[in-house]
This record gives structure tokens, C-alpha cells and sequence, in this order.
């Protein structure tokens, strides 16, 4: 029997793949397709990184904060009141049923305590024991920066990545804790919903170091929308990886590095659980896109009226530049951010004041109808006070 050549069994597969419609995948065509798995993989790693790592932040919420010994003692009711959310996809289909028919206990803490074991709480990761008692307790990127749909009820629903949690009451939640002083207390408790100070202090991995007084919070914003900004905090301090290695270390309490001379923070941990994790966290943050406006909720004509005003007689556009709407990348050397004055954007200077420039970049406009209130300090509640 005579063998059949390579050339031919080519020109056989060929054929064979080009009548089935299956024609072989082009060497670009492969190449983009292992580039999709490995974004998506990056993406899910991500997802895991914002939803669920802690980056040993323990040692801030356990270790000196107390909160496993205060959380036991906060019922879902209470909870919820203070802006923490639920995620109805990671509660068994008993305990869903039960919700539904109103057999659980929204005022019993030992709820709050099994809701940590499912791991339903978004932004908080809670240790339990074989007894049920709390041992641990950290929180995780997701505790700020998502939400829920409310689609079981307020508060529980499906998450909502990247959605700043405008009902979360961090400076209440952190009041709770057995460690702090009571003149610390009544300050964290004049935040109010939706707001942190993210210069007031930070932790170094053992003691908790003042920067900043009297505390000025600004508005938790979303974090939808950034690819192609560049700089997402309100005052231009660095790229998305600064701030999250400033958050997560310093804020957060996570293990890890953070150095920055310009504001006099010097922060180093071994092992480093937070900067290998930076790169991987910022893809799947930059893949979060913005809402866009419920359907049937815009007046066409009104959008085509304001889009003319926005960009001919009241100038918008001048600093809130398409596509991203913001001129932030526009500097002269393309790489440092292009910022304003406080006196030119009419915002209060003293929170600028506290920071790496001391200037107030133009925001970015995508998802605005999803997040008010407005400006960094919440000034302006709607957009009409805007």
C-alpha cells in the first residue's frame, strides 16, 4: 500500500475542514484567541482579587480593630442599615427559599454570622469556626466599590462590580470597634453614608498612624469606566495601581509596600501580599464598564439640546474632552497628570491641600446618572445642583 505524502494529507485536512466550514484557524487568528483565554483567565483572577482577597488586612480588622468581637453582636437588620450589602447568588437555595417565605431572623446576629460562612457579605470575609463563633475578620475592595441590584430585596441581589456603595457607612461600622478612643468615634461617625477620609490616617502593619485633622471625606466613587482615564482619583495622585497600592496597604490595612515622599508615607511589610497582585487586579477593574441610562429614561430631544450646550455655549468639553471625558491625560509630557486648581474647578482646597498635588483633576463623566452625589465632597446631591 503506498503512503500517502504530508503535502497530501494537508491538502486533505484542508479540504475536509473547508467543506465542513471549518476552515483552519489562521496563525493571527490563534494567537488572538490565546490572548482572549488569557485575558479571560486575568479577568476571573481579578474578580477573585476585588471580590475576595483580603491581602491580610486581619492584622488591621481583627488584630487592632477588634470587629470579630463586634460583628457577632450586629443583626442582618442593622447591617443593612449601614449600607452592607448581600449577595443572593451565594446563598443555597434553602436558605433563598427561606428569605422568600420570611422564616429567617432578620434580627438575630447569629444570622449575620452565618451570612460571613457563605461568604454573602460583599467586601467582608469573615473566619468561623466549627462552633460558629467569629474569629477572623477583613474586608476586601468589593466592601467600597460594589454594590447590589436589590433584586431579592434592599440590600440583596446579584453584584454590581465597580458601583461605589453610596449607602455604606464605613465611619459607623468603624466606630464600633472596641480599640478606639471615643473622641476618634465621634468623628468617624460625622462621615456618614457613602463617604471615607482616605488622608485622615493609615496603618503600617502594626499601629494605626494619623495623617490629617479634622477628617474631610469625600465620596466612595465608582470605578466603572476608567480604561483609557489614566488617573481615577479625584486628585490625580498617581495611575489606578498607586491608589490601589495606597488603599490596600494603607487603608485597608493589607501586607504590603508603599512609598510616596511627596505626602511622607513610608509603609513596608514582608511578605508583600498586595503589590504581585496590583497588575492582574487593574485588568479586571479596567474591564468593568460604565451603566448606560435605563431604556425609555432619556428625552431624545433633550439629549441632542444638551449635547450642543455641552459642547458649544457652556464649554463643557473644554475639560471634560471626549472620549473619556476628561483633559487629565493632556499634560505637555503625556505621562504626568493635567490638573487644576482648587480655585478654578470652585472646590474647597483644603482636601486637595492634603494631597500628592495638591490639585483636582477634571472627573470623568461615564455612568454619571448612576452615582450621585456629586464633586468630591458630595456638595451637590443631584445634577441640577451641578
Amino acid at each position: 500500500m503506498r503512503l500517502i505524502g504530508a503535502a497530501s494529507i494537508v491538502f486533505m485536512l484542508a479540504t475536509a475542514f473547508a467543506v465542513s466550514g471549518l476552515a483552519p484557524a489562521t496563525r493571527a487568528e490563534q494567537n488572538a484567541a490565546v490572548s482572549e483565554r488569557e485575558l479571560g483567565t486575568r479577568h476571573r483572577d481579578g474578580q477573585a482579587i476585588f471580590r475576595f482577597d483580603t491581602f491580610g488586612d486581619e492584622q488591621l480588622w481583627t488584630d487592632v480593630l477588634r470587629m470579630h468581637e463586634v460583628i457577632p453582636t450586629v443583626d442582618p437588620a442593622t447591617a443593612l442599615a449601614v449600607g452592607l450589602k448581600v449577595d443572593v447568588d451565594a446563598l443555597p437555595d434553602e436558605v433563598v427559599a427561606a428569605l422568600r417565605a420570611g422564616d429567617v431572623d432578620l434580627t438575630n446576629p447569629a444570622v449575620t454570622v452565618e451570612l460571613l460562612r457563605l461568604n454573602a457579605v460583599v467586601g467582608v470575609k469573615g473566619s468561623v469556626n466549627d462552633v460558629g463563633h467569629l474569629t477572623k475578620v477583613g474586608v476586601t475592595c468589593a466592601l467600597c466599590h460594589s454594590s447590589v441590584d436589590n433584586s431579592f430585596a434592599p440590600g440583596i441581589g446579584r453584584r454590581l462590580d465597580g458601583w461605589a456603595n453610596t449607602d455604606l457607612n464605613v465611619g459607623a461600622i468603624v466606630a464600633l470597634s472596641p480599640a478606639l478612643d471615643e473622641a476618634t468615634k465621634v468623628e468617624f461617625r460625622t462621615w456618614g453614608p457613602g463617604k471615607y477620609d482616605p488622608r485622615h490616617h493609615a496603618f503600617d502593619g502594626t499601629n494605626i498612624i494619623p495623617l490629617n485633622s479634622p477628617s474631610l471625606p469625600i465620596v466612595i466613587p465608582p470605578i466603572y469606566g476608567l480604561a483609557g482615564v489614566g488617573f481615577e482619583t479625584f486628585t490625580g495622585d498617581g495611575p489606578i495601581s498607586y491608589w490601589n497600592s495606597y488603599v490596600g496597604v494603607g487603608q485597608m490595612g493589607g501586607k504590603g509596600n508603599f512609598s510616596d515622599p511627596r505626602i511622607g508615607l513610608f509603609i513596608k511589610q514582608s511578605p508583600d501580599l498586595v503589590t504581585p497582585k496590583l497588575r492582574t487586579l487593574l485588568d479586571y477593574q479596567l474591564s468593568l464598564r460604565a451603566p448606560r441610562a435605563p431604556k425609555g429614561s432619556l428625552d431624545e430631544a433633550a439629549v441632542t439640546r444638551g449635547r450642543r450646550l455641552f459642547r458649544n455655549e457652556a464649554q463643557c468639553a473644554t475639560c471634560h474632552q471626549g472620549p473619556n471625558f476628561t483633559d487629565v491625560l493632556s499634560g505637555p509630557d503625556g505621562r504626568g497628570p493635567f490638573l487644576h486648581d482648587a480655585a478654578e474647578t470652585g472646590m474647597d482646597p483644603a482636601y486637595a491641600a492634603r494631597t500628592a498635588t495638591g490639585k483636582y483633576r477634571t472627573t470623568p463623566l461615564r455612568g454619571l446618572l448612576q452615582h450621585p452625589p456629586y464633586f468630591h465632597d458630595g456638595s451637590a446631591p443631584d445634577l441640577l445642583a451641578v
